[in-house]
């Protein structure tokens, strides 16, 4: 009876483990039969939005570069006529012409570099879409959708391709600037004319690889929804060893054949007989060899990624370190919608006299010329609430426009400089304020003081005081301020 009640719970315990198995083995297959197909789609669009705005910007620097080097062929020539004629065999704008209609042309899909450095999240983004477009049966793909899928695949190589082409550009105009630099450096005096137009040309050069660097940084940045795809994907046996045999890695890390069965480790040390090897070597350097060698490793490791960041930031993450001569401005690279910042304004304003207590609701928007030095656009709403607990009556006490600019002093203090209309009186309706003859200007001249603020909602403050400049022309209604002191926040 022991031996029989021991087997059905072993017979018990088996089928519980099959039945789990099943069941895991189902919920998985009905996630990936609910593959979001949007997923192509969006991986489409992206890509080939991300080659189109590369195409454009490559086109637009090459053009900027043509004339930069038109520039210099001029001063050159002044100085000496012999070494711009060796520089100089073709029209340089003319070239530069060439190079661009060849990039924006070219539509092939073939790349065999991922470039200065390895992009693991595009490589497992083209190994996913190349494992599916393999087995479209996998997710349960309908014709329509077996077309997204080879779309995307094909959007993504010829981006792939389109970055390995700017990379080919790049190092095409390191040669150029060498070889310019080359020439320069042989004349005695070297004149003013020849030194601008060669600082003009290497910052061009300097932003052109910034930009191929943010556009690869959008492409190895992957979203929600491919993340939470390559997480069922890598529950998938066949898509583990299809990116063991296929991903861009194993290419360059040469993976040997036969690489699950374990007949290509044959003749390699073993985890264990590595450690045992370590172990030997700590127990000949007495009982506090180990923890020497602990902390050795943790500062070896702090020191590289110290290293590793400097060099990110120098950007030799892209192809050919750049060293610029010049201050470069982190916002050149970036797009428009990149570049704005939002804020708000939420000011209360006690009861006086004149006014019931208000609150000033206002909303800007702001364009960034560079990391510090902003141009934007703004309006408030006053609302008004009453006087006191006893008597609330909510109200419209005002309205305000303005244009305003903000440049950098010193540290966090930037000088501000407004100019607006302003409706300062009580209003019921919009119709009231159609009129322009009730608005003041305003011309607010003042100091901001800029606090950063750690907050997932709000990215700084932003204390301000502002004297209207202009009150002295318009004079402002009774009671009321040339001075204002305002707080914003930056979304």
């Amino acid at each position: 009876m022991p031996f029989l009640r021991g087997l059905y719970l072993s017979a018990g315990l088996c089928l519980a483990m099959t039945l789990s198995h099943a069941q895991s083995a189902d919920t998985l297959a009905g996630k990936l039969t609910n593959f979001p197909s949007k997923l192509f789609g969006r991986i489409q669009t992206q890509t080939a939005s991300l080659n189109q705005q590369l195409t454009s910007q490559t086109v637009k620097y090459l053009q900027r570069m043509g004339r930069q080097e038109e520039k210099l062929k001029s001063q050159i020539y002044r100085r000496d006529s012999a070494q711009a004629a060796r520089l100089y065999p073709n029209d340089p704008k003319q070239q530069y012409a060439m190079l661009a209609q060849k990039f924006r042309h070219d539509s092939t899909k073939a790349f065999t570099s991922m470039g200065p450095e390895y992009l693991p999240n595009a490589d497992s983004l083209h190994g996913a879409l190349s494992f599916l477009s393999k087995n479209p049966g996998l997710v349960n793909a309908s014709p329509a959708m077996q077309a997204k899928m080879q779309g995307s695949l094909a959007s993504l190589q010829q981006l792939q391709a389109k970055l390995q082409s700017a990379d080919a550009i790049k190092q095409f105009i390191q040669a150029r600037q060498a070889r310019i630099q080359q020439v320069i450096g042989g004349f005695s005096h070297v004149p003013s004319g020849i030194s601008n137009a060669l600082a003009g040309y290497k910052q061009q050069a300097y932003y052109y690889g910034a930009q191929v660097r943010a556009y690869r940084d959008m492409l190895n940045d992957p979203g929600k929804m491919m993340q939470t795809a390559l997480v069922l994907l890598n529950k998938v046996p066949a898509f583990t060893s299809f990116m063991k045999k296929n991903s861009f890695l194993s290419g360059i890390m040469g993976v040997p054949a036969g690489y699950e069965s374990g007949e290509a480790t044959e003749g390699l040390q073993t985890r264990d007989q590595v450690m045992s090897m370590i172990q030997s070597k700590i127990g000949s350097g007495g009982p506090n060899a180990a923890s020497s060698l602990q902390n050795s490793l943790n500062t070896a490791k702090q020191d590289i990624s110290k290293l590793q960041n400097k060099l990110s930031a120098l950007g030799g993450g892209s192809g050919g370190m750049d060293m610029p001569d010049f201050k470069p401005n982190p916002e050149k690279t970036k797009t428009l919608w990149q570049r704005l910042e939002y804020g708000v304004n939420l000011q209360t304003a006690q009861t006086t006299y004149y006014y019931p207590t208000t609150t000033n609701i206002g909303l800007t928007v702001a364009y960034k010329l560079g990391s510090s030095n902003v141009i934007g656009v703004g309006g408030s709403y006053l609302l008004g609430w009453g006087n006191g607990l006893q008597h609330i009556a909510i109200s419209s006490q005002g309205v305000n426009f303005r244009a305003f600019l903000q440049i950098k002093i010193k540290s966090t203090f930037s000088a501000d400089g407004e100019l607006g209309y302003s409706y300062e009186q009580p209003f019921s309706s919009f119709k009231d304020i159609r009129s322009l003859t009730a608005w003041t200007p305003t011309g607010y001249i003042g100091i901001t003081k800029t606090i950063s603020m750690k907050s997932t909602v709000f990215k700084k403050t932003q204390v301000s005081l502002l004297w209207d400049v202009l009150s002295y022309i318009y004079p402002l209604p009774p009671g009321a301020s040339p001075f204002v002191f305002r707080v914003g926040y930056s979304l």
